[in-house]
């Protein structure tokens, strides 16, 4: 059996929380793309975990966890966090895989990932900066380095020549910016070599053959929907396909193994870094919504843009994912807001949209019509049932179920694993 999980806005919905919740049910769990520009938190007894590359999983002893071939692997970034998890005394020996032909993100990803953001000027993507699209782009350009190339020596050191003599060439020539060491990134990434040889397995074979034998898999998506480099707010997206579709390339599993697929919602909207919102709110309101929901990137740290819930967005991700269930996060934070607003279509110029466009202009430029509903006072951080909750906002719950056409199976109202409604229980 296979779970897919991912987020139906433009990331951070609360997955991580999601994740690990579900998790305790499964007996693997798998990332099937991004990398570690993701940000997933997870908070258990008070204290808290956020994960870049390692599946939140992680946390339950005796339940495996992969990273897919449709991620791409910064060995820094995975043994800093590997570090930082035996710390905490959560070990990840013998549970822990990496697919041999998951694309590597070197030390020269990053620097051009940089300066090519900052080149763009007016059209910078606000990227983290950590090489995650300037990797896909020489995956794509068959440049790439992947796991299984770096573990041979001699065959890393003839990709990583060839890969790096194309990059100095834009550093000098182009960019006027320093070249890098061949030798120097060699010997930098030559310690993980022995670490990695250890977790790398054929993720493919070795997932398919786990699922015939009757194991359950969790498929893990990093971003969210509207990130999607296909269906997402382009060119204000991510290099992957954070859609459900990317579970089956990232993982190398048939459409036809996929039992359900779960999309994980906020109960607003929220944007990190550059691009189109249209139901952002930029005054007071926006700036309560952050400070009550805690709005700041798990990974950069940068404050991120909060908007009313754009419920033609949801319903598009709906659609494109097929999904089967949603599971909202964050309704607490909506406590104490007298009127709450929904996007259900947007105006751009004499015409009404009850679709998200593909359109940037339209997309850009639009006005939203809203739906206004009676917000609730009450804190409802320690609600444990759905009849627990106050009824205006059992109210919205339905509102945007019957909007988005698929049912809110479940409710996050707070951070911890404990704070999880099941609605129809």
């Amino acid at each position: 059996m296979v779970t897919v999980v991912l987020g139906t806005q433009w990331g951070d919905e609360g997955k991580g929380k999601v994740i690990d919740y579900l998790a305790e049910g499964m007996d693997i769990v798998a990332r099937y793309q991004g990398g570690g520009n993701a940000g997933h938190t997870v908070v258990i007894n008070g204290k808290q975990y956020i994960f870049h590359l390692v599946p939140s999983g992680i946390l339950y002893p005796g339940k495996e966890c992969v990273i897919g071939n449709g991620v791409v692997v910064d060995p820094v970034s995975l043994f800093d966090e590997i570090e930082y998890l035996e710390k905490n005394g959560i070990s990840v020996e013998g549970r822990l895989f990496i697919a041999e032909n998951a694309h590597m993100t070197l030390p020269y990803h990053k620097t051009l990932d940089q300066i090519e953001d900052k080149f763009r000027g007016k059209g910078s993507l606000g990227t983290t900066g950590r090489g995650i699209g300037t990797t896909y782009a020489d995956k794509f350009n068959r440049i790439g380095i992947r796991v299984i190339d770096f573990l041979e020596e001699d065959i890393f050191r003839e990709k990583l020549k060839i890969a790096l003599e194309l990059k100095n060439y834009l550093f000098k020539e182009y960019y006027k910016e320093q070249m890098l060491s061949m030798e120097k990134i060699y010997e930098e990434t030559s310690g993980y070599r022995e670490k990695m040889k250890k977790m790398a397995k054929n993720i493919t074979l070795y997932l398919n053959d786990e699922i015939e034998k009757g194991k359950k898999v969790l498929a893990e998506g990093a971003q969210g929907t509207f990130l999607d480099i296909d269906f997402g707010t382009y060119p204000y997206v991510t290099a992957s396909n954070s859609f459900a579709g990317g579970a089956c390339t990232g993982l190398g599993l048939s459409p036809r193994k996929i039992d359900r697929i779960i999309g994980v919602v906020k109960s607003y909207t929220t944007r990190v870094g550059m691009g189109p919102f249209p139901t952002e709110l930029k005054g007071e309101e926006g700036e309560n919504l952050r400070k009550t929901g805690n709005e700041y990137g798990a990974t950069t740290g940068r404050p991120r843009r909060c908007g009313w819930f754009d419920a033609v967005l949801v319903r598009f991700a709906c659609r494109v994912n097929g999904l089967d269930e949603l599971i909202m996060t964050k309704l607490d934070v909506l406590s104490g807001i007298k009127k709450i607003k929904i996007c259900t279509a947007y105006k751009f110029k004499d015409a009404v949209y009850n679709d998200y466009p593909l359109n940037t202009k339209v997309f850009s430029g639009c006005d939203v019509i809203y739906e206004e509903v009676d917000g609730w006072d009450e804190d409802i951080g320690k609600a444990r049932s759905y009849g627990e909750l106050p009824v205006n906002a059992r109210r919205y719950i339905e509102r945007i179920e019957k909007i988005t056409g698929v049912p809110i199976t479940k409710i996050s109202v707070g951070s911890s694993r404990e704070q999880t409604i099941v609605k129809n229980q």
